[in-house]
């Protein structure tokens, strides 16, 4: 009864994930009707007015804090995890969990969406050809798509092992009260910086082995804040006023600078280029409002999430168990989706919704039915 009462006083942070899920799935098929980032397959026209301004916003307010609370809720369950299980086996867990995924990506999903679903129908090599010189040129070490989040999260999940393995000395309160605003704020503020001071070399839709470093001072923060929150059990004391609060600040005011910078900025009439990176304070701006919509959305989610979405329906229970089977597999499912609709003429923002309507519960049905069921991967997903 214990156990069961335990799991259920976290439905709302499996809950949440499944949201930044779908988010994920949205944002990829926004920039493929967008142009605006980086994905396998653009089918793109002339952008009017009204569509830089819908992508413009949706895209990069998602961007700013989606990713980074996928960080903040797995660093979440991590101290509990290792005390429990000890080094060797957390490492050997996470290794499966997150390691084997990102080798299926790289060696199987990858290859498969290049060559049989992108791949030109003429003059091709054999697909042995291919594969073989994709393994011989290392071409897999930066073809993780969107499991380079699971990539990164095996690394830091490396690395907290070896802090763990360092400091085992080291006593740990047994409680810590949340960081005041001052240190929000502060958070806030070491973010920006850090972020701005990264794009200065590796703007904004620049990677290295397929990780936007441009936006891991973020995801190392939020990472190591969900861990002290696991350690100190500080989701549960953000309540719902303040959640509610933060929300409506990212929402209202923070929207609304977004639209000033833009405006003032130059984006409707240059484009994007002057916010992704460089001495300019453009960048310096776009970096400060990212960061405060990350910390921002993460505090506000949780405390509403923790109040008002704390239980599932039966749907929603098989969604959230299958969220990581379609964070794995919504790649070739929604670039088939793009390629049947390509020749479809519609307007750019009718085609994005019309692929949401249709590709977000293909996506979740096939993974849950099919996918799921497979051998091997059943064990995994």
């Amino acid at each position: 009864m214990l156990q069961h009462n335990q799991k259920s006083r976290y439905l709302y942070i499996d809950n949440l994930r499944l949201l930044m899920i779908i988010f994920v799935v949205m944002v990829h098929l926004a920039v493929t009707y967008s142009g605006i980032g980086s994905w396998y397959l653009m089918d793109t026209t002339e952008l009017g007015a009204e569509s830089i301004v819908f992508f413009g916003l949706f895209q990069s307010f998602t961007q700013a804090y989606f990713m980074g609370v996928l960080f903040l809720l797995s660093g979440y369950f991590i101290p509990k995890s290792y005390d429990k299980k000890g080094a060797k086996q957390f490492l050997h867990n996470r290794l499966i969990r997150l390691g084997i995924p990102v080798l299926l990506y790289t060696l199987v999903l990858h290859p498969f969406i290049m060559y049989v679903l992108l791949g030109k129908t003429w003059d091709r090599p054999l697909f042995f050809d291919y594969y073989f010189h994709y393994i011989i040129r290392l071409d897999f070490i930066g073809s993780s798509g969107p499991l380079w989040f699971a990539f990164a999260l095996l690394l830091f999940n490396c690395f907290y092992v070896l802090y763990r393995s360092l400091t085992k000395s080291r006593r740990i309160p047994k409680e810590k009260n949340l960081p005041p605003l001052k240190a929000v704020i502060g958070i806030i503020a070491l973010i920006s910086l850090c972020a701005y001071l990264i794009r200065l070399v590796q703007p904004i839709d620049t990677s290295i082995i397929n990780m936007q470093l441009c936006f891991f001072s973020q995801y190392i923060v939020l990472f190591t804040l969900g861990i002290e929150a696991g350690r100190y059990d500080w989701f549960s004391k953000i309540s719902f006023a303040t959640g509610r609060k933060w929300l409506f600040a990212a929402f209202v005011p923070g929207i609304l600078c977004w639209v000033v910078l833009m405006i003032t900025g130059g984006a409707l009439n240059e484009g994007f280029d002057l916010y992704k990176g460089g001495l300019n304070w453009q960048s310096a701006a776009y970096a400060v409002w990212e960061s405060f919509t990350a910390v921002a959305m993460s505090i506000g989610l949780i405390g509403v999430f923790k109040e008002k979405c704390n239980k599932q329906s039966k749907l929603i229970k098989t969604m959230s168990g299958s969220s990581f089977t379609v964070y794995m597999f919504h790649g070739p499912i929604i670039i088939t989706l793009s390629l049947i609709l390509f020749y479809v003429h519609m307007h750019p923002i009718l085609k994005f919704l019309t692929a949401c309507i249709i590709g977000l519960p293909v996506s979740f049905l096939l993974c849950n039915f099919i996918i799921r069921r497979i051998p091997i991967l059943n064990k995994i997903l």
